[in-house]
């Protein structure tokens, strides 16, 4: 009953995203405001890490699954991509490498920010 428990949960942030998507004019994914959701209400307690860990952890660990119809998909159409397939690793590799330098300066950032936080609360202590 905790995982269906769990599972309602982030079901219903999810949905909440998707409404949150049909409502406002920006041109973000559903799914994007549902994880900015979900974080909004960890980080203000609304909702407990307990509530939603277990079941976080099931998804994640299936998560790789749900990548298999949509490369069969992919080789269904391998003859109309093999024209562009260059120019799409080279925008695969490119993107990849951006997003993990992007990934990389923004932990730097927030492991700098947390540290001189702590070293700013020793000093008054």
């Amino acid at each position: 009953m905790k995982y269906f428990y769990q599972f309602t949960v982030i079901l219903a942030v999810s949905w909440a995203g998707e409404f949150l998507h049909a409502l406002l004019p920006f041109p973000f994914p559903a799914s994007i405001y549902g994880l900015v959701l979900m974080l909004i209400l960890l980080k203000f307690g609304v909702i407990r890490m307990d509530h939603v860990k277990e079941t976080g952890h099931f998804l994640l660990e299936t998560m790789p699954c749900m990548f298999i119809p949509p490369a069969v998909g992919l080789l269904k159409v391998v003859s109309e991509v093999s024209e562009m397939l260059v120019p799409l690793v080279v925008i695969v590799l490119v993107s990849t490498v951006v997003v993990m330098a992007a990934t990389g300066k923004t932990a730097d950032f927030i492991i700098d920010r947390a540290g001189k936080k702590s070293a700013g609360e020793e000093a008054k202590a």
